[in-house]
């Protein structure tokens, strides 16, 4: 089956329903249980069904379930748990959960795919199973623990995800200034997942790299070292330069060297600056990207918080969810087939490694930008309208307002902001919702009194997440 067969819209969940589409889902998609389900899954599996010793059986698909024949599953207390499967012996089947009332339709021939999705409100253990009839006695079933932590070993590895806080000090009403950034390429094995890591490459350690922040009229001096233990040359373009290569053409910095330009920041913007040297594909899929920002003249306008947050992808020859160490695949970056899409680097670094957070009557700014290098993001928050986009980043141009979504392509940015006017958790997704799937997602938190002239309901509000 294809990867993209594999590719389940279901993580961003609401309590009435689950949308699914794709001809590989049966009729009805998914079915919740009765527990309350709000945006998003805190624990996912995906089992297919197979015939293993003359049994029907389900097999478990990625992680530490990966070939499992009905594999425990283990989750706390409380999770909202989605459970996936893929028909993969072309017989008519189903999966259930009966104790939390979690059941899905029937699908029927190779490929075919469905889901539930429920709270595992209570602990205990529990079934999970086929409820065609004589599937259960053929082998189709298997339990969920409710209440024991998993087995999995957790990697102990870098935390290379950037503190989406970090944004450096505004300008103010200074005047121009000379500025040196000092800029480090390394190449060190880093933290992916809870139980996976990727060798990236990057600039001072981080993915993103810093956000480097000044102003118009700066004379900006960047100084690009390579470490020698490097094993590959890096360097660095800008899009804020106007010069050869954006600064690229005079860093080419092979191992044990520091190379150095100087130039005049003369346009106001958020620009995207990324590693330029052949395969520059692979040097920015691997980590090698970030952000400057170009202040106008007298800075921008002040907010109560803002934030930086990049997308990138990886194209890893192991698929998403994969333990151990994740090994480069150059036929998935050419085909332009990510397993992972992530925001600032890994696969929880908005989620669970880091906070956003905000109180009601707050305003936020997020700078947004793609580092790509192939996907064009739907920047959406949900549950939010942007007050203000900067379009393409432009700083000069009269903002738009009232926005849903915005694009925004590989190699460029946005500037958002909005007034924070109801408690919640708001979720940070591109809005080509089934790279959620794959990893992209960020929360803000919104602390505070809730309004019910803005927002009212009888059924009761909850917050999950990590």
């Amino acid at each position: 089956m294809g990867l993209l067969g594999r590719l389940f819209g279901g993580v961003l969940l609401c309590a009435a329903s689950l949308g699914l589409t794709g001809a590989a889902w049966g009729a009805d998609g998914a079915s919740h249980g009765d527990q309350g389900v709000t945006h998003m899954p805190d624990v996912t599996f995906t089992l297919r069904t197979s015939i293993a010793g003359g049994k029907l059986v389900f097999i478990g698909e990625r992680g530490a379930i990966t070939d499992q024949v009905n594999p425990d599953l283990r989750v706390p207390e409380g999770a909202v748990v989605q459970i996936n499967l893929i028909n993969d012996d072309g017989a008519t089947h189903d999966i259930a959960v009966p104790d939390f009332n979690a059941h899905s339709d029937h699908i029927s021939g190779k490929g075919a795919a469905t889901a539930i999705v429920f709270r595992a409100s209570k602990n205990g253990t529990f079934e999970y199973l086929c409820t065609l009839p004589g599937h259960k006695a053929a082998g189709m079933v298997g339990k969920l623990i409710v209440g024991e932590p998993s087995k999995e070993v957790k990697v102990q590895a870098p935390q290379i995800a950037h503190d989406p806080s970090q944004v450096g000090t505004p300008v103010g009403k200074r005047g121009p200034q000379k500025i040196t950034v000092d800029l480090l390429t390394t190449e060190i094995e880093g933290r992916l997942g809870d139980n996976s890591t990727y060798r990236f490459w990057t600039f001072n350690n981080k993915v993103p790299g810093p956000f480097i922040r000044v102003r118009v009229g700066d004379d900006v001096t960047i100084n690009v070292t390579n470490p020698k233990d490097s094993t590959h040359i890096h360097s660095i373009d800008l899009h804020a330069v106007t010069g050869p290569g954006g600064g690229a053409d005079v860093t080419q910095v092979p191992p044990g060297q520091t190379k150095s330009f100087s130039f005049k920041a003369q346009h106001p913007g958020l620009f995207v600056y990324h590693c330029a040297t052949p395969m520059v594909a692979q040097h920015i899929t691997n980590g090698m990207y970030g952000m400057i920002l170009v202040e106008p003249e007298g800075g921008l306008s002040k907010v109560d918080h803002e934030f930086y947050v990049m997308q990138g992808e990886l194209y890893t020859a192991q698929v998403h969810g994969a333990s151990g160490l994740q090994e480069f695949s150059l036929e998935k970056l050419l085909a332009e087939n990510p397993e992972h899409v992530m925001f600032n680097g890994s696969m929880d670094a908005l989620t669970k490694v880091y906070s956003m957070e905000s109180s009601v009557g707050d305003t936020v700014r997020i700078f947004f930008g793609v580092g790509g290098p192939n996907l064009t993001s739907s920047f959406h928050v949900i549950g939010e309208v942007f007050d203000r986009v900067y379009n393409q980043a432009s700083l000069t141009s009269k903002p738009l307002t009232d926005v849903q979504t915005t694009l925004v392509p590989p190699g460029g940015a946005t500037m958002v902001e909005f007034k924070t006017d109801f408690p919640g958790q708001y979720v940070l997704v591109d809005h080509a919702l089934s790279r959620v799937e794959k990893g992209v997602a960020g929360f803000l938190t919104v602390k505070g009194k809730a309004d019910p002239a803005i927002f009212h309901s009888d059924e009761p509000m909850e917050m999950h997440g990590h």
